[in-house]
């Protein structure tokens, strides 16, 4: 069959004739064509069947694609194509659906990495052409309504052969007896479909449809079908009104389609009763969620459905009855394999800890505790077994634990005597106390060592306590006034923000608690009076504070507990009742300073008194690196402000998803990251909070503005004196410089429109902005309480030659359409590089990474042959160590470009509109190359230059890494931002 000139290193699957696969679509052909040989059966093809309208294979669907594209269809007639396939081949290929089940736009939309330079390198033609060799194995998704997971399915159940095969060709070429047996899609159920349009199926039968899936998104009359029992298609119009008018001017071809595109990710209700936004805060859906982004509530609820019950959204937690029983259960399946291999605690020198297992009988248990103590941490544990009179298993225990070192009691002395009892065979700097009712889990231990390693005024390490239904036990303890005690977030999920700070506390319990040795030695221990247990841990805690050392609570510390589970209830609770009496009459000066004992106190004391100031951090949204437009700085000065000594809780005015990887281990870890607030639930955070806060910090100007209303209705509890109003930019110079570039009617007066931005500002006890020149602007405003603050980065040494590079690097977040990084990337495709084409091989590509919104369509950009989108990355360093010339070709833009200077702190000369040169204050050919943003041909002029010229590149570099040093040093950046604070917080 002729092919038409389709840049591909191989004939794609969707351009090649399948005569098998015609002769079974069209049978009638064998008789039309005299045969079934191959050959005569492409000549019939070409001479009649693509002019009736016949498809040449599974991937293309000729009358659907002439129904989709009037235009193709007319030029069909006119005699300039013999048909869509034609006009597929020579040109419809670039950015045309080929099948009703497969949509090219939303592929490279989806997927914005599969861009042309990708493609070319990859010798293949087209989205559609990747999704075929490459996409469908990597499980990505052509279109909405088919799901290559569901598929692969389908086919297994079918007894159909997957495994290395073309799932989505095997699919197409199914019968509908077949296809219609299973869903490809959690949008479209096709057993439902036919149960309840029973005329569909006599369509199919009279061969009008190949299957219900083609029938659903085909058919004329798309507003009078439901693709499934969870849609409604009269449901969600009537609950979502705003949608009529965009159905209306045929924007969507259905409510469906809204809903497949937008209405999923929004939450909204697919149908009455179905609550999504209820459905998705249930706690394990949302786990769900954040561990597979892909998934929506409304994919997680009908595959849920579909599988069967994986949860009960009515049931928030397991039964704690139930969970203990399993805890015990899972404990004593574990003994005999000890009796076969038995744990090995054996050591030579200096162990690095020693732990103090005090126990009496409950051998399982035990057992199960030092097994999640062995396995969790391998270095040299010197492990202290104190039994207190067993008579079970426990008295032959040598026999399942090696290394130990056992000390025994006739009579069940108790957990305090026999913790004492073990310290005086304690050899390791450091002591454990671990009930022997515990699992610890993975790190536990070793994340306490390198907590008490990490500070020498540290004198106890406690855990997150967390009970066998997976609720908080405690993230950190309370002594009230009357010497009650309480866990912290107890009932809890242990994943709330609140948990997952470090902080000094009142206390921690034994259940887990690292100590020095050298410091319990020195107090003796627990203090005998409190045997035989109960509230020594706290009395204990006490003391290593009037010592002048601190009680430190570590979230990634995970202890989960069988509470009460080592002695009898009633038991406890009458020695708890002993020993609260007696704690109270001995520390009666210090409980005379605590809170009073109610639920509402927990807030002002979950953190130990001291002199740590407190920040409420308002930003528009979590402030991650990754996502630049001035989260860079904003992260740079929450983590300034922990290591100045302030207690930090960061608040998201907005909400957006925060994966698990960016809400631990990327702040440091005393910052209460409030990831999963926003704006809406404001008011009450403050009001929980009354009095807790020293400083309100509100990260740019619009912020302000939005929380206004309710910083002035909740002043009552908040700091005297106003927020901190932190800029981030002036934007009004960038609001007229983006008019003039884009050729938009300019505002008629900038210095009312500088006023109208900063108007916001008026009540702030301070404002910072982020240059000297944003600082002048908002004096000329009419405000004279203004601080400058830029960026902290320092330097890396780059030892990369021009030589050992290739390429050009862009780096910026763009958040949406109107961003100034989609604009310079948009004028840098269209207007510089066909310039750069005739100044630069055609092997040079330009890489783009950095945070893109879901919604910001990047496919447009995809089609330039040089440019390569690489997306977010976690570190640049790759990056910027193997790119020859960062590009920053902004044409607006407010403040301090962060981009440069990290570009430069890396060792990557930059080429810069005249714009950013003059914000970052550095000169032309001297820190950096300029162009005018009204120049492209200029622009493309100067990155060829730097490219190609050894000794400009190596000056260049040089002297940006000379001017970010002196512009951008931390300790500079630090001592700036403590002058600020300690001229604002309240005292």
């Amino acid at each position: 069959m002729p092919q038409a000139d389709i840049p591909s290193a191989e004939t794609p699957l969707w351009s090649r004739f399948d005569a098998g696969w015609y002769l079974r679509a069209y049978p009638e052909v064998a008789v039309a064509a005299g045969g079934t040989d191959a050959a005569v059966i492409e000549a019939y093809y070409l001479e009649t069947g693509r002019l009736n309208g016949h498809s040449p294979n599974a991937y293309f669907d000729e009358e659907w694609y002439r129904q989709k594209y009037p235009a193709v269809y007319k030029s069909i007639c006119a005699g300039s194509f013999e048909s869509g396939f034609v006009h597929y081949q020579s040109e419809g290929y670039v950015d045309h659906s080929p099948h009703w089940l497969f949509d090219e736009i939303h592929y490279r939309r989806t997927y914005p990495a599969v861009s042309q330079s990708i493609l070319a390198a990859a010798g293949l033609a087209n989205g559609y052409d990747h999704f075929l060799t490459i996409g469908q194995d990597a499980f990505l998704s052509g279109h909405p309504f088919y799901d290559p997971e569901c598929a692969t399915l389908l086919l297994r159940r079918l007894n159909i052969g997957v495994e290395g095969q073309n799932v989505f060709g095997i699919y197409l070429g199914l019968d509908s007896v077949h296809s219609d047996q299973g869903r490809v899609s959690w949008f479209f159920d096709p057993v439902w479909y036919l149960a309840r349009y029973p005329h569909v199926a006599r369509e199919i039968t009279a061969g009008r449809y190949r299957s219900a899936l083609h029938h659903y998104l085909t058919n004329d009359t798309p507003r009078a079908f439901d693709p499934q029992e969870w849609f409604s298609e009269s449901d969600y119009l009537t609950l979502h009104p705003d949608l009529g008018p965009s159905l209306e001017h045929g924007h969507f071809r259905n409510a469906c389609a809204h809903f497949v595109t937008f209405g999923a990710k929004e939450r909204r209700a697919p149908r009455q009763g179905l609550d999504l936004k209820g459905y998705a805060a249930h706690p394990l859906v949302a786990a769900d969620l954040r561990m597979a982004s892909e998934q929506t509530a409304f994919t997680h609820w009908v595959r849920a459905k579909t599988e069967g019950p994986r949860l009960d959204v009515s049931v928030t937690r397991p039964n704690e009855e139930q969970t203990r029983e399993r805890f015990v259960r899972d404990a004593c399946a574990l003994v005999p394999a000890f009796m076969h291999r038995p744990l090995d605690f054996s050591f030579v020198g200096v162990p690095d800890v020693s732990v103090i297992v005090v126990v009496h009988d409950q051998i399982a248990l035990t057992m199960q505790t030092l097994a999640s103590l062995r396995s969790t941490y391998r270095g040299a544990i010197e492990l202290i077994v104190v039994d207190s009179g067993s008579t079970d298993l426990t008295r032959h225990i040598e026999r399942m634990v090696r290394g130990a070192q056992m000390l025994r009691f006739r009579t069940n002395i108790g957990f305090l005597d026999g913790a004492n009892a073990g310290l005086n065979h304690a050899q390791a700097p450091y002591v454990l106390y671990l009930n022997n009712d515990v699992r610890l889990y993975p790190m536990a231990l070793a994340n306490a060592i390198r907590r008490m390693n990490a500070c020498s005024r540290t004198g106890a390490v406690g855990a997150k306590l967390v009970r066998t239904n997976m609720a908080l036990q405690e993230a950190g303890s309370i002594i009230w006034r009357d010497g009650a005690t309480y866990g912290y977030r107890r009932e809890d999920d242990p994943n709330i923000a609140e948990a997952n700070f470090t902080r000094d506390v009142d206390y921690s319990s034994a259940a887990f608690l690292l100590v020095r040795k050298d410091l319990l030695k020195r107090l003796g221990g627990f203090d005998p009076r409190y045997r035989p247990a109960y509230f020594e841990d706290t009395d204990l805690c006490l003391r290593i504070v009037e010592a002048g050392f601190r009680i430190v609570y570590d979230p990634s510390v995970v202890v989960e507990h069988l509470e009460f589970g080592s002695s009898g209830t009633a038991r406890s609770q009458a020695m708890i009742k002993a020993n609260h009496r007696l704690f109270g009459e001995t520390h009666k000066t210090f409980l005379r300073r605590q809170l009073p004992a109610h639920v509402r106190n927990a807030i002002l004391g979950r953190e130990a008194r001291d002199q740590r100031r407190r920040v409420l951090y308002l930003e528009d949204r979590v402030p991650l690196p990754r996502l630049g437009s001035g989260y860079v700085r904003s992260f740079d000065v929450v983590g300034a402000m922990s290591a100045l000594g302030y207690q930090v809780t960061v608040f998201p005015v907005s909400r957006y998803e925060v994966a698990a990887a960016d809400r631990f281990g990327v702040f440091p870890d005393d910052v209460e990251l409030m990831w999963d607030a926003s704006l809406a639930d404001l008011p009450a955070f403050l009001e929980e909070r009354a009095g807790y806060y020293d400083l309100v910090w509100v990260g740019r100007t619009h912020n302000m503005a939005r929380l206004a209303p309710y910083l002035n209705e909740a002043g009552r509890y908040l700091p005297s004196g106003g927020a901190i109003l932190d800029t981030e930019v002036v934007a009004t110079p960038r609001n007229f410089e983006r008019a003039r570039v884009l050729g938009l009617p300019l505002p008629e007066d900038f210095d009312k429109a500088l006023v109208e931005e900063l108007e916001p500002a008026r009540d702030s006890q301070a404002i910072v902005a982020v240059t000297d020149h944003d600082a002048t602007l908002i004096r000329r405003a009419g405000y004279g309480h203004v601080r400058v603050l830029g960026h902290a980065l320092r330097p890396r040494s780059v030892t990369q030659d021009l030589a050992d590079r290739k390429n050009f690097l862009i780096v910026g977040a763009i958040h949406d359409r109107d961003s100034p990084n989609y604009d310079a990337l948009h004028w840098l495709v269209h207007d510089v590089l066909p310039h750069l084409d005739a100044l630069l091989p055609p092997d040079v590509a330009i890489t783009v990474a950095g945070f893109v919104a879901k919604d910001v369509d990047m496919s447009i950009f995809g089609h330039a042959s040089r440019i390569r989108y690489v997306g977010p990355q976690h570190d640049l360093t790759a990056l910027y160590d193997t790119h020859r010339v960062f590009v920053a070709p902004t044409r607006f833009a407010g403040g301090l470009p962060f981009k440069v200077h990290e570009a430069a702190a890396n060792g990557l000369p930059i080429v810069t509109t005249e714009l950013i040169a003059r914000q970052v204050g550095w000169r032309d050919e001297e820190a950096l190359l300029a162009a005018s943003s009204d120049d492209p041909e200029g622009f493309a002029r100067q990155m060829a230059l730097l490219y190609c010229d050894e000794l400009l590149w190596d000056r260049v570099k040089t002297n940006a890494l000379i001017a970010v040093t002196r512009d951008a040093d931390p300790g500079v950046f630090r001592e700036r931002l403590d002058d600020i604070l300690k001229a604002s917080v309240v005292s």
